[in-house]
């Protein structure tokens, strides 16, 4: 019985692969325009990111969407085909949980950052464009 479930959910998964990647393909919104200057610092703030995910995780195609939205420029590490960044995740950041954002500090220690609404959250914080205040 344990090996049938095994198999269905593989099943389950090959089939609907294709539809999850079409989906957030069609989904994913345009990114926010920023000053060449502006933009340049975003991606020297993103050189200290990377984004540890499965493919076809719902959670990490949640990030990847708000990723591409703001306009982020972050290294995606596949955890889930590549041993070397499984390991990584594991001896890093504690468990092999996606996604998982890296954030490497100013004094270069590591922080580790689980749970996609977290991660979006912090995303948003530190990269959302400020709108421009109308002086009246």
């Amino acid at each position: 019985m344990r090996m049938f479930i095994r198999y269905f959910f593989r099943t389950l998964r090959l089939i609907l692969t294709p539809f999850m990647l079409l989906s957030e393909k069609l989904t994913t919104p345009k990114p926010v325009q920023r000053p060449p200057e502006e933009q340049q610092a975003v991606d020297v703030a993103c050189s200290q990111l990377a984004l540890y995910q499965f493919r076809t995780c719902p959670f990490c195609i949640k990030v990847r969407k708000e990723i591409a939205r703001l306009g982020l420029t972050i290294e995606i590490r596949d955890a889930q085909f590549d041993g070397e960044h499984r390991q990584a995740l594991e001896q890093g950041g504690g468990r092999i949980k996606v996604p998982c954002l890296l954030i490497e500090q100013d004094n270069g220690a590591p922080q580790w950052l689980y749970e996609s609404s977290d991660i979006n959250a912090w995303l948003r914080a530190r990269f959302e464009p400020q709108p421009l205040s109308s002086a009246g």
